[in-house]
């Protein structure tokens, strides 16, 4: 995992997902398989998945990537279309998706 500093220089994304009724735990096995792929991408800083304790339909993503380029490159994997884009987006009732960067003093 990279260090604060290192952090601060990167691309952040995040994302909101909203499961579909009854899909919540196709979701979670999509994740567990996605995840260590995306973890270990070679342009990934971080990033981590996060389940709501009060609304378990509620999922939120924080990934943060070298630059640009690793985002785009972690966008064309093949994990990223096969799991995320063709197996958990239609399992869906909402998906957000936003950029980020660290603000300093």
């Amino acid at each position: 995992m990279a260090d604060i500093n290192t952090l601060k220089q990167g691309l952040i994304v995040t994302a909101f997902w909203e499961a579909k009724p009854g899909e919540v735990e196709a979701l979670l096995g999509i994740i567990r398989k996605f995840l260590p792929q995306a973890q270990a991408e070679p342009g990934v800083l971080a990033f981590q998945i996060h389940q709501s304790r009060e609304e378990p339909t509620k999922f939120f993503f924080y990934e943060v990537f070298r630059d640009e380029a690793a985002f785009a490159t972690h966008s064309e994997a093949p994990h990223f279309k096969e799991l995320i884009l063709g197996q958990a987006v239609p399992k869906l009732a909402k998906r957000e998706r936003s950029q980020h960067r660290f603000v300093t003093a």
